[in-house]
């Protein structure tokens, strides 16, 4: 059996850092695995509104996300962690 690999999120101002697995489909779903509420709207990258800060680590999109997204940001609904992460939530 293949594992899977999995990184930690570190959320600014949440002493305790997530896990997220591979088999979770975006930074968001894992954050909303651990009841942490998050604003969102579309779920695919056209919005924007799941806009998050990434301040450590390095993440990739499944898609290329539609909406403006600026350098040091990351949208929590379409994007995976290739390492470990630290983000600031909106």
């Amino acid at each position: 059996m293949v594992e899977k690999p999995s990184f930690l999120i570190q959320v600014e101002n949440i002493e305790e850092p997530l896990e997220y697995v591979a088999s979770s489909s975006s930074i968001l779903e894992t954050l909303e695995a651990a009841n942490i509420e998050v604003p969102y709207q579309c779920r695919e990258g056209f919005c924007g509104v799941c806009r998050a800060k990434l301040i450590e680590g390095q993440t990739q999109y499944a898609n290329e996300p539609l909406a403006f997204v600026r350098d040091g940001e990351i949208l929590l609904c379409c994007s995976r962690p290739t390492s470990h992460i630290k983000i600031e939530l909106p």
